[in-house]
Formats: C-alpha cells, sequence, structure tokens
C-alpha cells in the first residue's frame, strides 16, 4: 500500500462516503475494502439503529472487533476512526436524522452506497415495500439536495425480474406503477394487503424480488438528475479471499439451508440439483460496488440511460451444480463437523415436491413433535414452535 496509487484510490483520496446496511454481509466487507484499499478517503458516514439494548456506537466498536477487520486492526487501526455513526433508520421519517446530522450529509457526501434491504423472502408486502421502497425513496430525497454528490449506487438483486429468461443490464418496466403501489399500502389496511398480495406481486415469488424490482423503477426515474447507478449482485456468497477466505457472518439464503444440513437438521431441500449455481463472492462484489462508483463519478456523467450492472458468475466459465455444492458440503462437513448436531449430517436435493413433502413430515415435523413429547414428559418447557420452525420452516421457507 505504500506504493504508487491506482487510478481508484486516488479517486477516493478525500472522498467522503456515506453507507446504509453497514452492519450487514456486504455492508461490513464494504466498509473494511474501503478502509483497507482506500485508505486516504476523507470518512465514512453510516446509518445503524441502535439494537437489543446497544447504542449505534456500541455495535460500531462491536462490529470492529470481529476477525474480518482484524489486518485493518494490526496494520493500521488509524482509519477505523474514520467511520461515523449516525442513528437512524431508513424506514423513519428523515432517516431518523437530526437537522445537524442531515446537514452534514448534505454538504460533504460524494458518493453514496444504498445497500440497506429487507432480505425476508416471506415478508408482509407493508413490510417489504416500506423497507425496500420507501427506504429508497428516502435515500433518493436525500441524494438530491446533495451539493457535491458523484455517485448513487443502488444494491439490486439479479433476481427481481423473475419474468425475464435471461435479464440484460438494463431497466425493465413493470405492470404496477412503483408511485401507485406505495400509495397503496399506505391507504389500505393490512388484513387488505395480505390478501391481495398473491395476485398483486404476480409473477413474483414472494415480497422480496417484488419490492426490489419496483425500486429499480424509482432510482431510475431519477436519472438523470442524480448520478444513479443499479448493482445487481446474484446470490452472493463467502468471501474468496479478502477480509479472510471464507467469511460469512449470517445464514441468509444457501448458507443456512448448508448449515442446517451439516447439523443434520434439514433432510430434505426441494430443488432441481442440475441447476446451475449462480453466484459471487462478496469480496468481487463489493470490489464491483467500489469500481461502479469511480466509473459512474468519472466518466458516466453524460450517459444517456441509467448504468446497470449484473454481477454474476460466468456459468460457461466455471459451472457447478446445486447437486455439486450440496455433495462437497457434506464431504466438508463430515471431516470437519460441526458443534451441537442433531443428526448425521446428509439429506439430499429432490426435484419431486411429493417425495419431498413426505421426508419433511418423517424426517423435519415428526421429529419436532416427538421433541415436544419427550420435553412434555421430563416437564421441560414446551419447545414446539421452536423446533417446528427448525425441522420444518428453514426447510419449506427459506429457499
Amino acid at each position: 500500500m505504500n506504493e504508487s496509487k491506482s487510478e481508484i484510490q486516488s479517486f477516493y483520496k478525500n472522498k467522503t462516503i456515506f453507507i446504509t446496511g453497514a452492519s450487514g454481509f456486504m455492508g461490513k466487507v464494504l466498509i473494511e475494502k474501503l478502509l483497507y484499499s482506500c485508505s486516504d478517503l476523507n470518512k465514512i458516514y453510516i446509518l445503524m439503529r441502535d439494537k437489543k439494548g446497544r447504542s449505534c456506537d456500541n455495535r460500531l466498536e462491536d462490529m470492529f472487533n470481529v476477525s474480518m477487520f482484524q489486518r485493518i486492526q494490526t496494520e493500521k487501526p488509524q482509519v477505523l476512526k474514520k467511520v461515523i455513526p449516525f442513528n437512524g433508520d431508513i424506514c423513519s421519517d428523515n432517516l431518523g436524522l437530526t437537522h445537524e446530522e442531515r446537514e452534514r450529509l448534505i454538504n460533504e457526501v460524494n458518493i453514496i452506497f444504498h445497500c440497506a434491504a429487507s432480505l425476508r423472502m416471506n415478508a408482509k408486502l407493508k413490510d417489504a415495500i416500506e423497507m425496500n421502497m420507501n427506504g429508497t425513496k428516502r435515500m433518493l430525497n436525500l441524494g438530491k439536495e446533495m451539493k457535491h454528490l458523484q455517485a448513487f449506487i443502488y444494491l439490486s438483486t439479479a433476481f427481481c425480474h423473475v419474468d425475464q429468461k435471461e435479464i440484460d443490464e438494463r431497466i425493465y418496466d413493470s405492470s404496477n406503477d412503483p408511485e401507485d403501489i406505495l400509495k397503496l399500502v399506505q391507504y389500505l389496511n393490512e388484513d387488505t394487503i395480505d390478501r391481495i398480495t398473491p395476485k398483486l406481486i404476480h409473477p413474483h415469488p414472494n415480497t422480496y424480488t417484488y419490492s426490489k424490482h419496483l425500486a429499480e423503477k424509482l432510482v431510475a426515474n431519477e436519472f438523470p438528475e442524480l448520478p444513479c447507478c443499479i448493482a445487481r449482485p446474484s446470490i452472493v456468497f463467502p468471501s474468496y479471499k479478502e477480509p479472510l477466505p471464507g467469511w460469512v457472518d449470517n445464514l441468509n439464503g444457501p448458507i443456512g439451508v448448508l448449515v442446517g444440513g451439516a447439523k443434520g437438521i434439514i433432510r430434505s431441500v426441494h430443488c432441481n440439483g442440475n441447476f446451475i449455481v449462480d453466484s459471487v463472492p462478496v469480496d468481487l462484489a463489493i470490489n464491483d460496488l467500489i469500481i461502479i462508483a469511480y466509473k459512474i463519478a468519472t466518466n458516466l456523467r453524460n450517459s444517456k440511460s441509467i448504468f446497470v450492472v449484473n454481477m454474476t458468475s460466468q456459468i460457461d466459465t466455471m459451472p457447478i451444480t446445486w447437486s455439486e455444492v450440496w455433495k462437497r458440503s457434506k464431504q466438508f462437513f463430515h471431516e470437519y463437523p460441526l458443534e451441537e448436531q442433531v443428526w448425521y449430517p446428509g439429506g439430499d436435493l429432490h426435484s419431486n415436491k411429493f417425495v419431498h413433502n413426505i421426508i419433511v413430515l418423517l424426517f423435519h415435523i415428526i421429529p419436532a413433535y416427538f421433541i415436544d413429547f419427550l420435553m412434555l414428559i421430563f416437564r421441560q418447557r414446551k419447545l414446539q414452535s421452536r423446533s417446528i420452525a427448525i425441522f420444518h420452516n428453514e426447510a419449506m421457507d427459506i429457499l
């Protein structure tokens, strides 16, 4: 890092950055990479709320003490002081910021990375719209006030256009106007929204992809007034190299399923094992985001259309199927077993839903009730809600 700086490192010198979703999986890696490789930046503001009795300052301190920040703690701990947390929430009016904090952002920020989102696939439509759409709209409104903004990077997903067989790097039309949907969830009661949700979001399988799809339209509608860009990563897997090989801090999506299989909890996954896994390591995705912001600020300000980037794997280069992932995972966990296993690691993928449901009944649901029965006999606290959630919901709903 003492050698001559690259163009990208030179660009980030003295830049002020604002990040939402900083405490999330990708947010942590983004902060670490910026601080380590672009250490000459001015400061990083992050939006972070108090949680579980811990203030945002305490949460930031806890975050810096995890292993992924070890190389910064060892080599350049002084750069950690450049991260400044603001207590706020994208679901709050004005993001929950004070007037002074908002003015600081308006007068100082050069780059926005909007990474905050609700990742719950089965979230109620009202909650998904509030987080993923209203939260994005609040960020866009703030961005329009910023005096020195050079790039607004919106983190979307490669799976938000389920009606398309192939996803090009462009904006797609929607059957629903995002502004109409925002008004709809504002004025209708929750019961009515829940009843119309399946028909409203069709053909989307869940409220997550639907709300992210409409949020893209909100962002695109602000171009070219705002220097916007939409980044669409596919399934974000543990890191390839940075900050640590294989680092991950959550059990979202496939990681949760693999760990569930390793603990012997999940015995069947309804999945076609011949399908190719479209994934991207988190450190490669974060490198892309940092480069995209540089490109937007330096080369694409005069573009006639909004810049869209699909951050996906090249399936014709190193394709891997879900069956191969499952097989390798079982081999790994047989050699390096996890603690507190419920059953011997195993299970399998089943494309036939009938077969899958039979296995779920025999090896997920019935064992869960059996555990509750034993707890009842021994006069222990009944664990039905917990055990059913572990044995059944994780296998059926996470995917």
